[in-house]
């Protein structure tokens, strides 16, 4: 069987999921369930510099956007860093950490963008054993607002000045919680790389408003009928964290930096393709939070089903394994010519494809033949778009047949080649490199 230890900059557990920065972390009752479900390890709910604990709403924290069939897509929160004392939460990390050796142990932090602050956390985090620290640059509201979270993820000048004090004042790894809120995330990791981080965990949640009441016009979760921005997560971002996974794995100048995956995991197929973009390992919330700490059965199962399918023994061997294939547009294959074909034994005669492709695309899927409600690809109009694959509800149904090497394009008239790489040198390019 493939072996799920986890060994992340040096922090080790016996599978590389973890439990995200967030309410399912945020005090010892819920960690020890977590670990006794089988977590691989945790990242404690943020905490903050010593004093007065902040005040969280009373009233709606979160907000869901759900499918059809009331499933959770995406979750909005408006939640804060811990409410609780911040003594109360450090002897807790001791005694968890005490109490279970082989789990990882993170503790995520946000202190006023000041070195003393910095410094004052981090060595009362030394002392309750944990095995790392990750500094929360990401969170998009209230704690953002106050000049800390997004605030600081925002600026890499601030990412790179913090990680450095953080680097200076404690012997424990550095992990930098990047934020999706920013243009191009990479200036953010090269900003945590040149301050010394050991890793990035990417990506926290995306500013959001959920949705407006149209009875009320006030904004969901409502506190006292007023709204605020919030941050969403869960399986509708994973496409956007993907990218940023991607991007950061690929860039010359942070390829060799650990990434710890965050963005909608819900099941071990999504885990695995964050290892394969270039994770070292993964972070999980919304999943938890929405079926309870048991769903990581089903993703250590599923993901030491997949390796050994695979032939793989350790998830070294998955990360990173899909990096090669993420390019830029200008390096698509140009000669690659694709088009749509329908299984009509397969085909339940419902029309979408036709009604898609003939109001929004290329009106390339005929309606009747011999006057019966029939479906057929005109290949002279396909230009392989897999829109009418998206949209039809049985699977496998229409499929993407691709030409081979001396068959004619019926829409073009072209020729298919055996050439392949830089669509600016392609013979098939009109624009021949302008």
């Amino acid at each position: 069987m493939a072996n799920l230890k986890s060994n992340f900059i040096g922090i080790e557990s016996p599978n590389p999921f973890w439990l995200a920065s967030a309410p399912p972390t945020d005090k010892a009752y819920n960690v020890n369930r977590a670990f006794e479900a089988g977590w691989g390890g945790v990242v404690w709910k943020t905490l903050g510099e010593d004093g007065p604990p902040l005040v969280n709403v009373n009233g709606p924290r979160y907000e869901a956007w759900h499918a059809g069939d009331r499933r959770v897509m995406g979750l909005n929160n408006i939640e804060l860093i811990t409410d609780r004392p911040l003594q109360t939460n450090l002897s807790e990390i001791k005694q968890v950490k005490q109490d279970w050796p082989d789990r990882a142990m993170v503790v995520s932090l946000m202190v006023p963008c000041e070195e003393q602050a910095w410094k004052d956390i981090l060595l009362q985090v030394e002392d309750t054993g944990a095995d790392g620290v990750e500094l929360n640059f990401g969170c998009p509201h209230g704690m953002s607002e106050r000049g800390m979270g997004a605030a600081v993820g925002q600026v890499p000048e601030y990412i790179e000045m913090v990680t450095q004090w953080c680097k200076q004042y404690s012997s424990l790894p550095v992990i930098v919680k990047l934020t999706p809120n920013i243009t191009d995330i990479r200036h953010a990791a090269r900003a945590a790389k040149a301050g010394g981080a050991d890793a990035v965990s990417m990506i926290n949640t995306i500013n959001s408003i959920m949705s407006v009441d149209l009875d009320s016009f006030s904004i969901n979760p409502s506190v006292g009928g007023k709204g605020t921005h919030g941050g969403y997560c869960g399986q509708a971002v994973k496409p956007i964290a993907l990218n940023m996974v991607a991007e950061v794995a690929r860039d010359e100048q942070t390829a060799d930096l650990p990434i710890s995956g965050i963005g909608g995991i819900c099941s071990w197929r999504d885990a695995a393709e964050f290892l394969a973009l270039g994770a070292g390992n993964v972070q999980v919330c919304t999943a938890a939070m929405i079926y309870g700490f048991k769903v990581v059965d089903d993703m250590i199962e599923g993901l030491s089903d997949f390796m050994d399918d695979k032939g793989m023994q350790a998830v070294d061997e998955l990360v990173g394994q899909a990096v090669s294939q993420v390019t830029d547009w200008k390096y698509l294959d140009l000669n690659y010519i694709v088009k749509a074909q329908i299984d009509q034994d397969k085909c339940i005669q419902c029309g979408r494809c036709h009604v898609v492709c003939e109001d929004t695309s290329h009106q390339a899927i005929t309606q009747q033949k011999n006057g019966e409600r029939h479906f057929e690809v005109i290949e002279e109009e396909c230009v392989g778009c897999n829109l009418c694959v998206s949209v039809c509800p049985v699977v496998d149904c229409i499929s993407l047949r691709q030409l081979i090497k001396g068959e004619v394009d019926k829409r073009t008239g072209l020729t298919v080649l055996d050439i392949h790489g830089d669509w600016t040198s392609h013979p098939n390019n009109p624009a021949q490199g302008t």
